[in-house]
């Protein structure tokens, strides 16, 4: 006999929204003999009884996602970088529903849950590597914490009225000294979120590079770097600098920074699946997510068969 199927079922349960829409995704795929798992932790908020109906509840630790086909996450961007933490190590995708305000990293919207739904019975799918980074703080030559980002690592000025000085460095050797708001290291699937904001590149997530940005830096050579995925990069705090620095990956986890602080960034040896419903290009999708203006495009194929665009007369 065949294990049965089991889906995740992640939600941002701050909003009655998410956890609505949460109960419906769990209804129909029960239905359909699909366990659904919840943490424990979620349950009751999310409404729905574990060891009722095809609803299993487990520990939100590092084996939630241990036997799991997919992970349907809904909410926001953030909920769904919550969702890579819960599922780091381990093969299950991510399939985010949108109920967020751009939700970049979210393949369904919320007015498509019934249909999405339905691909997740059918198993009609696909899903598309995104590549991570692991990230090491050293002080002296101590390990002080080891943790992986999806979006990007960034160190940053703990307090506003001090410039954090910095070294980085690229493959062993050392590039360039800023005094600076902070350095952004990021992924191409990052470079839409805070290394976008920052002034990076934005990068096509089929390329496999990693990104290092400085935030506002008082230096002659301060321009946005992309780098190989083999290379390792390298934020050094000074040690005789007078402020501290805080990172943050994901802008969800937090290490302090003291002076002599040094933070290593290198692709990560876990990568993150997303769940594609839909094979558009990258390029529409950011058309769409940030409403970008394409009017009077032709393209390339009806120009040469001498076509009209949509709306026009003429070829």
């Amino acid at each position: 006999m065949s294990d049965p199927r089991r889906v995740l079922l992640l939600a941002h349960t701050g909003r009655e929204d998410a956890c609505a829409v949460a109960r419906s995704f769990a209804e129909k795929l029960t239905a359909h003999q699909i366990l659904v798992r919840v943490l424990e932790s979620e349950a009751a908020d999310l409404g729905v009884v574990p060891g009722n109906g095809g609803i299993e509840a487990v520990p939100n630790d590092e084996q939630a996602a241990a036997g799991c086909e997919i992970a349907v996450v809904i909410g926001g961007d953030g909920t769904i970088l919550r969702a890579a933490e819960i599922t780091h190590g381990h093969p299950t995708p991510l399939l985010g529903v949108n109920l967020g305000h751009v939700g970049f990293l979210a393949e369904a919207e919320y007015e498509h849950v019934g249909t999405t739904i339905q691909a997740i019975i059918d198993r009609d799918y696909t899903t598309e590597e995104r590549l991570t980074v692991d990230v090491t703080v050293f002080q002296g030559k101590e390990v002080v914490t080891s943790t992986f980002a999806l979006n990007e690592a960034s160190v940053e000025k703990a307090a506003r009225e001090r410039m954090l000085e910095v070294v980085v460095e690229v493959d062993g050797r050392p590039l360039s000294r800023w005094g600076c708001d902070g350095v952004v290291c990021a992924t191409p699937t990052g470079s839409t979120a805070y290394n976008f904001s920052a002034g990076g590149p934005v990068v096509w997530p089929s390329v496999e590079a990693l990104l290092m940005v400085p935030i506002s830096a008082h230096a002659l050579f301060a321009r946005p770097l992309v780098v190989a995925p083999t290379s390792v990069l390298a934020v050094e705090v000074l040690a005789r600098t007078e402020g501290s620095g805080v990172l943050w990956c994901d802008g969800r986890r937090t290490v302090d920074l003291p002076p002599g602080a040094r933070i290593e960034v290198r692709r990560g040896e876990f990568p993150v699946h997303l769940v594609r419903l839909h094979q558009a290009p990258f390029t529409d999708r950011l058309v769409a997510k940030f409403g970008l203006s394409v009017e009077g495009w032709r393209g390339a194929g009806e120009r040469r068969l001498g076509l009209a665009a949509p709306g026009e007369d003429g070829a």
